[in-house]
């Protein structure tokens, strides 16, 4: 059993800076690699960024690279996101993902565990 919080999120405007952090507890030795997904109202759930175990490996959607930053620290448990540049482009519901595998996913089912969501917000 493993449980994701995402922490973080907030309101706003464009060109900020934002961090979230997802915080992980359980059968945390079960985890391998993590990902970021966001979803927008009327889209499907999307892709943003992705990091091994160890922290070595990572890849970013094209949307994002450039402008955000993923790091684990595996000693505290936690995954975390800086997002900068932001755009209302980025607006949406943002997702820890958590996966018991090495690969670096970058589907929805690439992931078994999942946080509740954090809000982000960027107005114009």
């Amino acid at each position: 059993q493993v449980q994701l919080v995402e922490s973080g999120g907030g309101l706003v405007q464009t060109g900020d800076s934002l961090r979230l952090s997802c915080a992980a507890s359980g059968r945390t030795y079960d985890i391998y690699t993590m990902a970021w997904f966001r979803q927008a109202p009327g889209k499907e759930r999307e892709f943003v960024s992705t990091i091994d175990k160890s922290g070595s490996k990572t890849f970013y959607a094209d949307s994002v690279r450039g402008r955000f930053t993923v790091w684990r620290q595996n000693a505290e448990k936690t995954l975390y996101l800086q997002m900068n540049k932001l755009n209302p482009e980025d607006t949406a519901v943002y997702y820890c993902a958590a996966a018991t595998h090495y690969d670096l996913g970058f589907t929805v089912q690439a992931y078994a565990y999942w946080g509740q969501g954090t809000q982000v917000t960027v107005s114009s």
